[in-house]
């Protein structure tokens, strides 16, 4: 357990989140046909490449959870993704669950499959270089759901992952996400969250996973996209720590928080929020954002050369944003600052257009 806890501390270090770049084939190339960028092999590569090789940005950035493709990929300049992300500071992660499918018999509700095979796939990851993993379970929203059957099978799957992950050596991220699709206000998301958190920690104990060795990596508490009274930042802070103080094991070493299709600067403000907020946080509050840290560099980079630079530095930004929001410093002025340098004493050149 040293090691695990010493990753998972490393994972959430005072001011530090992580990146979630680990989106599947199909996922990507959606993004970049949006914009008119071919998705290959080489794209995508390049795209998760320039991230990773910002400089400066290990100040902000802890660990990148990758996708299988890319853990196995080397650079344009033939050095190995890992190595890169070693080189960088920056601890390399996996996602491992196979996505969320229907849950036989409770359509729509989902369950994510990718159990069968974890053992062996999580051993030749750690050979790869990666130090900590990543499943996420989803949960639909409504005035029925999710059913108690489907909280009850994500949260067994999750606990069972996180079991093996510990067992070979890897730092296991456990994502309960409950979706913000719909039209449920504030209460009803604290409601299910509560239901699935309370779940979720009852199975890991079950399944003799070890909390300082592990990572959370929840939802924030916030009204459904689609509700007439979105609920402001305050709100989302007050509602999203008391869940936490409720049902999240204080021995969790962090909470880092997922996005889930807000906006990149609303989800920073909410981060900030949480921590000004004030209370017991037993746990670091962090972030591992996906979109949110990353759509302001592919709006920016386009799949274009001589645009990488320009897109580094907006992904630098957005990265400094919310590493200021850990330690609740973020500030509208910092927003619109976007001067897209490394901070003081960061010797850093910026890749050649």
């Amino acid at each position: 357990m040293t090691d695990l806890t010493r990753i998972a501390a490393a994972l959430v270090a005072s001011g530090k989140g992580i990146l979630a770049a680990d989106e599947t084939v199909s996922t990507l190339t959606k993004r970049f046909d949006a914009l008119q960028i071919a998705s290959t092999e080489t794209s995508r590569r390049d795209y998760r490449e320039l991230m990773l090789t910002t400089p400066g940005v290990a100040e902000f950035i802890s660990g990148a959870i990758l996708h299988d493709e890319t853990i196995r990929q080397k650079s344009a300049a033939g050095e190995p993704i890992v190595s890169i992300c070693e080189r960088n500071a920056i601890v390399p992660g996996i996602k491992v669950d196979a996505g969320a499918k229907p849950l036989a018999g409770r359509a729509p509700e989902l369950v994510t499959e990718g159990l069968d095979g974890l053992r062996d796939r999580l051993a030749e990851y750690r050979r790869l270089g990666a130090r900590f993993a990543k499943w996420r379970g989803v949960f639909k929203v409504s005035e029925a759901l999710p059913s108690v059957g489907c909280v009850a099978a994500n949260a067994s799957a999750l606990a069972r992952y996180a079991a093996l992950c510990q067992e070979q050596d890897l730092v296991p991220i456990v994502e309960p996400e409950v979706l913000m699709d719909g039209p449920h206000p504030i209460e009803r998301c604290e409601e299910v969250t509560s239901n699935v958190l309370r779940a979720v920690f009852e199975a890991l104990y079950d399944q003799g996973v070890r909390p300082e060795g592990m990572l959370l990596k929840p939802n924030m508490v916030v009204s459904g996209d689609d509700c007439p009274r979105q609920a402001d930042v305050g709100e989302v802070a007050v509602a999203t720590l008391r869940c936490l103080r409720r049902h999240a094991r204080a021995a969790v070493p962090g909470v880092v928080f997922l996005s889930g299709g807000q906006k990149d600067v609303l989800a920073t403000k909410h981060l900030d929020a949480i921590n000004r907020a004030g209370g017991p946080k037993p746990w670091k509050l962090s972030f591992s954002y996906g979109r949110a840290l990353q759509d302001a560099a592919l709006a920016t980079w386009r799949g274009q050369q001589r645009n990488v630079n320009a897109a580094q530095r907006a992904f630098y930004h957005r990265a400094r944003c919310n590493s200021l929001a850990t330690l609740g410093t973020y500030n509208d002025a910092v927003e619109a600052s976007h001067t897209g340098e490394p901070a003081p004493g960061v010797s850093a050149t910026w890749r050649d257009d």
